[in-house]
């Protein structure tokens, strides 16, 4: 029996608020809350709701004959949290029928694996501990981010202990080679490598609602049909899609869940096709040879390299800036440095600085709240130069740092005291308001009593006078 093995990436960063030159220093805040909140609920409701609450009807029907895996980066897992629970609760539900795995990945959907092994170590650990907490599931399947993948990854990625990776089939790569089989790392053979099918994969993610498309419209029956046309001796065929597939690049209109939904039927029915996951595939086959990737690969673009992220000086300079920095922030125990870090990493900063304007200039654009790469760029230094002057504060090393750090300590110990001498110049003012209160109501007090005191003396002098007049009257006669 052939296997099909679905899989869905899911991730979102946390995309930056517009950080100007004027904020450096002044700013340690660097996220735009509303367009994040939003971007996440319009992406749960018209796709991660709706396509969850699909595939679980889909294996109530079918039990664990339809299986499916998933990677979802520890950010979008934090903004699950923050901004959708429900989303959260739709994939545990899922997670407790069984016939869902969760791949391990960066924890910030980072470029670690490219520059620091130990920074690469720590996030899938932390991404390890997220994944088992919320689901109580421990991956034993690797998926990094974007399927950048090369021997010296994979080898990697063994040594964390992990079975097998996926990555693309790219054609520069495989040569005359099927995706269709399992491969195995050439470093360490231990390692099982799985390759997607891209063409297969890519009818479904970016062609499916393309009316000029020859194969438009695409069904289920149709796409069963060319996996039937798949050499009988070729054993999984990888279809791995973003999870945004599903009502948000295509649209619920262009009938993308209705294709969801008949597709397991269609493939019962209709061929001798089953369902697996990726560490069945990896335990069930037996790799046909090692796969040889000197350089890294990905699966964005036509290139299915890493121009999309570090094709330009401007990506390459923020990368390496970032970068230079982990030493330090290893360094820092500071709670806010370290979340930063970690948020900052997510490889979408990098994208929205790509100038390919071309072929993939749409892809590029998508969900990318900048004008243009430039801007993407200038606010993403400034954000990093401001998270530099934070760092180099909490962790010096140069003279000047020991002394930058000296006079912020100085200057905030000052702005604390004049705080506290504002606080008591306020009490005291108010203290001497109510003592003025108080003194001119004794005074007005004191001067209402004089006048009454002298009205009163005056009305017995004038009473004495009269009494005088009278007695001396009454002398006289």
């Amino acid at each position: 029996m052939r296997t099909i093995c679905l899989y869905f990436q899911i991730h979102q960063p946390f995309r930056l608020k517009r950080y100007r030159f004027f904020n450096i220093g002044n700013d340690h805040y660097y996220y735009d809350d509303y367009m994040n909140e939003s971007i996440m609920r319009r992406v749960a409701d018209r796709s991660y709701l709706i396509a969850n609450k699909v595939l679980l009807k889909i294996i109530k029907e079918y039990g664990c004959d339809f299986k499916v895996a998933f990677s979802i980066s520890g950010i979008a897992l934090d903004q699950f949290e923050l901004y959708a629970p429900d989303v959260l609760e739709s994939f545990r539900k899922l997670a407790q029928t069984g016939c869902v795995e969760f791949l391990a990945e960066t924890y910030s959907h980072s470029l670690a694996s490219l520059k620091d092994k130990n920074e690469f170590v720590r996030q899938v650990d932390e991404h390890r501990q997220k994944i088992k907490s919320y689901f109580d599931y421990e991956p034993a399947v690797f998926r990094n981010t974007e399927l950048v993948y090369s021997d010296q990854i994979g080898a990697d990625v063994a040594d964390m202990g992990f079975t097998a990776i996926l990555t693309e089939g790219a054609k520069h790569v495989l040569g005359w080679k099927s995706p269709n089989y399992l491969y195995c790392n050439a470093i360490n053979p231990r390692l099982k490598v799985l390759l997607r099918n891209f063409r297969l994969s890519d009818d479904i993610a970016f062609r499916f609602s393309n009316r000029a498309w020859s194969e438009f419209p695409l069904t289920a029956e149709k796409f069963v049909s060319w996996l039937n046309k798949v050499d009988k001796k070729e054993e999984t065929i990888n279809i791995f899609i973003d999870y945004e597939t599903f009502g948000e690049h295509q649209w619920l209109e262009s009938g993308i869940f209705d294709f969801l939904k008949a597709l397991p039927g269609c493939v019962f029915r209709n061929s001798n096709f089953t369902f697996g996951t990726p560490s069945e595939i990896a335990q069930n086959l037996q790799p046909v040879s090692a796969i040889n990737v000197p350089y890294p690969i990905s699966w964005a673009d036509e290139e299915r390299d890493l121009t999309a992220w570090l094709g330009n000086d401007l990506q390459r300079d923020a990368f390496n800036r970032l970068y230079s920095l982990t030493d330090k922030v290893n360094r820092c125990t500071d709670q806010r440095i370290q979340k930063d870090f970690k948020y900052l990493q997510s490889s979408d900063h990098l994208y929205y600085m790509s100038t390919k304007f071309f072929s993939d200039g749409e892809i590029h654009a998508y969900f990318n709240p900048y004008d243009s790469p430039y801007d993407a760029y200038i606010n993403y230094m400034n954000i990093l130069s401001d998270f530099t002057i934070r760092l180099n504060a909490l962790v010096p090393e140069s003279t000047t740092d020991h002394d930058l750090m000296n006079l912020t300590k100085i200057i905030n110990e000052k702005d604390e005291m004049i705080r506290k001498y504002e606080n008591e110049l306020k009490r005291l003012k108010s203290s001497k308001t109510k003592i003025d209160t108080v003194s001119r109501t004794v005074k007005k007090s004191g001067t209402k009593a004089r006048i009454s005191a002298t009205n009163n003396t005056k009305k017995l002098s004038a009473s004495e006078s009269k009494l005088k007049k009278k007695a001396k009257t009454k002398k006289n006669k």
